[in-house]
């Protein structure tokens, strides 16, 4: 079941995320899918070098701002980029049970556990099919599965989706998730 899911989040965000890569030629350095604290729907987000660089530059103090902005998946110009590719994503996640009301915990646990899952089943696919680049050009990018606000188990979920080095060090001493 979780699979069925995943393939559905696969699809949307392999999607958006080639048209984002496609429409404009940027490195980029961070690639997420977004969800709540009660795992509804993801979107997707990014940033690229160049666009930290242009936000950044229209604003007083660039330097500081660079680091506000760095991994704020919200202040990206590509946060919700390709929306028109998940509405079959958010019809499986109508179908599934509701995560706003009548749920006792355990059966909440367990379905924003199934959710989650199927989110991070999905960037590991799309990280192996290489939509993310391969060899050097993956390593230096994070790819995520992140709950806002921010929960200490974006950490664990980094670790499994991004080999040890500086871009997964990068990100957890910068973005503080631990």
């Amino acid at each position: 079941m979780t699979n069925e899911l995943s393939a559905i989040i696969a699809q949307a965000s392999r999607e958006a995320f080639s048209r984002l890569f496609a429409s404009v030629d940027e490195e980029f350095y961070y690639c997420t899918l977004v969800t709540t604290g009660e795992a509804l729907p993801p979107q997707i987000s990014a940033w690229s070098w160049e666009a930290l660089n242009r936000v950044a530059e229209g604003k007083s103090k660039p330097e500081m701002w660079r680091s506000m902005l760095k991994w704020s998946y919200a202040d990206s110009p590509y946060v919700d980029f390709g929306s028109e590719f998940f509405k079959p994503v958010y019809e499986a996640f109508e179908a599934r049970p509701s995560m706003t009301t009548g749920m006792i915990a355990d059966e909440w646990d367990r379905e924003f556990s199934f959710r989650l899952n199927a989110m991070t089943e999905a960037m590991k696919t799309l990280s192996d099919e290489g939509i993310f680049g391969t060899g050097e050009a993956r390593a230096a990018k994070i790819v995520l599965v992140e709950v806002v606000p921010p929960d200490a188990s974006n950490a664990e979920r980094a670790r499994l989706l991004n080999r040890e080095g500086p871009a997964l060090a990068n990100w957890i001493e910068e973005a503080g998730e631990e």
